[in-house]
């Protein structure tokens, strides 16, 4: 799960930073069709479920280390 939440986080931020260059990554193209509020929307989304899925897994690895102890 933390794999999944890396990605996720770095295609979100890499989509805002693109987004303020004019470009966008080709597989997140139709998120601004429908309309410019939506599209940050979803990078916001992105990044921060991205953030929350690897602080989840951090966590479940913490204790799933002290309950085999």
């Amino acid at each position: 799960m933390s794999k999944i939440g890396r990605y996720l986080f770095f295609i979100g931020l890499i989509s805002t930073v693109l987004n303020f260059l004019n470009y966008e990554l080709r597989i997140l193209m139709w998120i601004d069709s429908w309309g410019t509020a939506v599209g940050w929307g979803i990078r916001i989304g992105l990044t921060v479920l991205g953030l929350v899925l690897m602080m989840l897994s951090k966590t479940t690895k913490d204790e799933s280390v002290e309950v085999s102890e």
